[in-house]
Parts: structure tokens; sequence; C-alpha cells
């Protein structure tokens, strides 16, 4: 790893937050794990963009706000439970973050920043919510929530009936500026978490939130677009994107381009909303400079040795 890089990494809600753990010292703690992995990328001298995903934060945030709604007390909306989950799960990783470099003595410093992605108002997501959030209720229960509150309910995998948003495509990032700033002068930035909060962005100029969840991994490609990085590296729960997944005929994909990865996902070859936005932000972020980018899709304890070109899916065209 001679070769210094600017690298986004994105991290899933589920490597913050595993099962059954939900308390704020056992998220600590995994947010500590997952820096000590990512901390050879740092001291090899790479430049560290890392944005995070929300999912399951924000679902218990959403819980919590549900619990307490009242005329006195009212729930927040939907995008201001992905700031608050934005400010937690930044301050897990900052204080992770800092902890190593005073342990490892590392004139390095972190920040977190509560980001807004700007989304398209016409975007077709709007007119179609799928993103189930929140918790899961009756159907005689979900259509009252519904009537009452105006949400659109759906049946969710015969687990019972939730609420769904839109998830519309990022198309900017207010405070990209900012974190470019930030990532040039070596800080590690925490941002864009959840893919970032969603906003609409009037004639003027200003800003309003609205109801809607970015996919994360969108949302780091955009951010990897306009920083200019040299890598997106994607971290899931597997060691690379693979196809025939679950069956004898599984195969680890390595070296790959894109185009061989759009004929992966013509032939149904990854599952929607897991290993498909992964695949389809690798090439987008690729595609947006065949030059010189790449992009990883891989675990954890992989990243290292795929930053390296030894583990992972590794996406780039060929020279």
């Amino acid at each position: 790893m001679t070769e210094k890089r600017t690298i986004v990494v994105a991290l899933g809600g589920n490597a913050l937050q595993r099962q059954g753990e939900a308390s704020s010292e056992a998220q600590q703690k995994v947010a500590d794990e997952t820096v000590r992995q990512l901390l050879p990328l740092i001291q090899a001298g790479h430049n560290l963009a890392i944005v995070h995903g929300n999912g399951p934060q924000v679902g218990n945030i959403v819980l919590q706000q549900q619990a307490i709604n009242t005329d006195a007390v009212p729930a927040l909306p939907l995008e201001d439970s992905g700031a608050m989950s934005q400010g937690l799960i930044g301050f897990w990783l900052q204080q992770s973050l800092h902890d190593a470099f005073t342990l490892n003595g590392l004139q390095k410093h972190a920040a977190s920043i509560v980001t807004q992605t700007v989304v398209d108002k016409d975007d077709p997501a709007f007119a179609a919510p799928t993103k189930p959030i929140g918790p899961f209720y009756s159907e005689e229960e979900a259509r009252t929530i519904a009537a009452e509150r105006g949400f659109v309910v759906k049946e969710d995998a015969g687990r019972g009936w939730r609420r769904v948003v839109a998830s519309p495509k990022p198309q900017d990032i207010v405070e990209a500026a900012v974190i470019r700033s930030l990532v040039l002068a070596g800080v590690i930035v925490v941002s864009t978490g959840g893919g970032g909060i969603p906003v609409l962005r009037a004639d003027d100029g200003t800003l309003s939130g609205v109801e809607a969840v970015i996919d994360k991994d969108f949302g780091a490609a955009k951010l990897a677009n306009i920083l200019g990085a040299d890598t997106l590296l994607i971290v899931t729960s597997v060691d690379a994107a693979k196809i025939n997944f679950n069956t004898p005929d599984e195969q680890a994909l390595g070296e790959v381009t894109p185009d061989e990865l759009q004929q992966h996902i013509a032939s149904g070859q990854f599952a929607a909303g897991s290993m498909l936005p992964k695949v389809q932000a690798a090439i987008e972020f690729v595609s947006g400079d065949p030059a010189g980018r790449s992009a990883i899709i891989t675990s954890l304890d992989k990243t290292a040795e795929a930053i390296a070109g030894m583990a992972g899916t590794r996406i780039r065209f060929l020279d």
C-alpha cells in the first residue's frame, strides 16, 4: 500500500449495531472494532472519508419517537430522526478514531459533519415509496395510522405492516466543500450518514427537509465523485460480491469491469436492497472517471488486503 489514495469508505449501519445489541455501550464497542480494522489504511497515509449507514439506529429513533408521540411532545419528522442518527453515529466513530490515534501515537484528527443531500422533488421514487421504516403493525393498526397521519403502509414480507417512504437518488451534497477541505487537510471525516439527510432545494437556493431515505451506497458514490476520490470502498458482511449466491455454484468475483457487472445485474445475480445497490454504486463511481478510479466491495476484516489488491471484488476499467 505505497500509493497514497483518497478513499471513501461506506460502512453499513449493521456494521455498527449487532443483532440484539442496541445499547450505546454495545454500539460504541463495535465502532471501536470498526476503527481498529480501518486503522492500517490511515497508518499507510491514505486520506479517508467515512460514510455510514443508519438503518438500525434511525429505526430505533423512530420507534422511540412514536412511543412518546403526544400533542404536547409530537414525534419528530423522519429527516430530524435521520439527523439525530448522524450525530449519534458520528460521535461514536469520531471518539473511536480519537482514541485509536492517541493509543497509536498518530498526530491525526477526526471530525463528523451532519450532512444534507439534495434530492429531486420530481424523482420517481416519491410516487412509489418502497423503503420500510419504523415499527411493525397489524393491518388494522397500519390502516388507522395511514388515515390519521397520511403515511403510506405496506405488508412487509409476511412479518406485519410497516410505513414505507421514498428512496430518491442523491443529486448533490450541501456540505461537500467543507468535507473536501478537511479531507485534503488530512482530517478523517465522518459524513453523509445514511446517505445524507434528504433535502429539497428551492428556486431561491434555500433548503427544506423531506421525509425520505437515501441509499447509503449511492450517497457514498456521490460523495466520492464530488471529492474526486481514487477509491470507493464498500464494506459489507461478505468478503466479495458473489454470483450464484448461496448455491453450490457460488463464485466470488475478484477483478471485474463495470460492463461485466452490468451483465450480472441483467441476469438477476444481485438481490435488491442487499448487494444490488452496492454494485450499482460501484459502477456509478468508476464510470465517472474511467481512467483512474476503482471501487472495492469487501468485508471489514479484508479492507487492508483489498486496498492492496489481494482480496474483495475490485471494479475498474481494465487498461
